[in-house]
């Protein structure tokens, strides 16, 4: 027998005496070390218990992982928090992309027991970052996944929200995939909360129960966001997006808030539109039911619309439950600008703080204040510039002016202001006021296609700050 054989029939003996020893009861870990596959069944049954047994396995030390967006499991967390208090934990850190809830572990009274770690910063957690008591990381939403792949991140214990197993006990992540694979995978311990209103999703979502170290059962209705009245200015911003920059059988990306659920607003005469987006709203689910979205045009995922997470109001989760139209796919799938570049006429449309006479974009802080984070902007406006078909759109779409009136067209980005996505980036810019485009263009043109779709009460300030920034007028030729 040769000596490269002879090695491949000792790693075969050594995976079946792990086999072995895993179907005779080994450890949580030790299943580990032989399967990290999450959707093959285990050979063991989780224990239900209270919320006061599940979060007892934290120790202090420990890195928790908190699933989030309209899956975090505020339930687990709060419980989570008084017990930190009640049994003088300390240095624990609580990493999470965006969550809803209280967030009570941020508060200032639990300063020495949990530090909050956000990859994408929401507003329950902002004030204590501000403050210093809870930090954020500037990263790529697609590549959240390598921080655990990397064991840059290494959680103690995972905290997640799921649907109730099926027959074969098989549980759905519901309306939040995005890191929550890569971090299940790479803990020591999961804790699920089982929420008969999580809804089930297909795609990346799955889980067998049988990998969970603990569970608990609720009955928590999940977090909404419903969508709120469309301004005037927000109007006619969708309504430009709609008529000019999106086109029949397009691919959509883009997120929650005001300004995508007036472009959604916009869309009902257009037809064959995809989705591929880290996430999706309520008016995506209109667009549906009247035939606009097909996803027919697309040639991967074709027929589907592909998500990673979610947060909307109660008819979007009963659209998403048990549904095959819909795919909930890893972040690290669904942002990858080898992926998103391949949609056909890859539109992308985010929004943004503030925006330079040169085309800088700031998206993740107000001044030196950090706001939010990366998200996902870059990586779709980058993959729709790259589109493989040369029709992708990208778009920075905003009000021209702040709620006090301050132009978000400036001179300079505030000082200490971060630049999201760079000047080189950058191809369409649009307010309520018109369409900037600014791809292939040198900093004089720019300026002045900016300057024309600022507030014309601030436009006569702009052109003598270009001048005395470039020692020129801006202009268009």
């Amino acid at each position: 027998m040769s000596k490269q054989l002879s090695r491949h029939v000792r790693q075969i003996n050594k995976l079946l005496t792990t086999a072995s020893a895993n179907a005779a009861g080994s450890t949580h870990n030790n299943y580990f070390t032989y399967v990290q596959e999450l959707s093959h069944p285990l050979p063991r049954e989780p224990p239900i218990v209270s919320p006061e047994e599940a979060v007892a396995c934290i120790k202090s030390g420990d890195t928790v992982f908190a699933q989030g967006a309209a899956a975090t499991p505020v339930t687990l967390l709060n419980t989570m928090t008084q017990y930190g208090k009640c049994n003088r934990l300390k240095d624990i850190t609580v990493c999470h992309m965006h969550t809803e809830g209280p967030a009570e572990y941020c508060k200032p009274e639990y300063e020495d027991i949990f530090r909050s770690n956000s990859f994408f910063m929401g507003a329950n957690v902002r004030k204590a970052v501000a403050e210093g008591r809870a930090d954020n990381v500037p990263i790529f939403l697609h590549e959240i996944p390598q921080l655990f792949y990397k064991k840059i991140v290494q959680p103690d214990v995972a905290l997640i929200h799921v649907s109730p197993p099926d027959n074969h006990g098989y549980c759905s992540l519901g309306t939040s995939v995005d890191c929550v694979r890569a971090a299940l995978v790479n803990s020591k311990k999961i804790v699920a909360q089982i929420n008969p209103n999580m809804p089930r999703t297909f795609g990346d979502s799955i889980i067998h129960k049988s990998h969970f170290d603990f569970a608990i059962e609720v009955n928590d209705k999940l977090p909404q966001h419903g969508t709120g009245e469309i301004s005037a200015v927000e109007k006619k911003i969708g309504q430009l997006i709609a008529e000019n920059l999106v086109q029949d059988g397009a691919t959509l990306q883009m997120g929650i808030g005001s300004i995508p659920d007036a472009v959604l607003a916009a869309l009902h005469n257009h037809k064959d539109l995809g989705i591929h987006s880290e996430m999706f709203a309520n008016g995506v689910v209109d667009l549906v039911k009247k035939g606009c979205v097909t996803n027919s045009k697309k040639k991967m995922h074709q027929g589907r619309i592909v998500g990673s997470f979610l947060i909307g109001d109660q008819p979007l989760y009963d659209f998403v439950n048990n549904n095959p139209f819909i795919e909930m796919l890893a972040i690290d799938y669904v942002n990858n600008t080898g992926i998103v570049k391949q949609q056909p006429r890859m539109t992308a449309i985010n929004s943004c703080i503030e925006v330079d006479v040169t085309g800088q974009v700031c998206s993740d802080s107000i001044g030196t204040r950090f706001y939010s984070g990366f998200g996902g902007q870059v990586d779709f406006i980058r993959g729709a510039a790259e589109g493989t078909d040369g029709l992708g759109v990208p778009i920075i779409a905003m009000p021209s002016t702040t709620s006090k009136g301050g132009s978000k067209i400036v001179p300079t980005l505030q000082p200490g202001a971060g630049v999201v996505t760079s000047r080189a980036h950058v191809h369409y810019v649009v307010t309520e006021h018109g369409i900037a485009s600014l791809f292939g263009k040198n900093v004089r043109q720019r300026s002045y296609e900016l300057i024309q779709i600022a507030d014309p009460k601030h436009r006569e300030a702009l052109e003598k700050a270009v001048y005395e920034r470039l020692k020129v007028m801006p202009s268009c030729d």
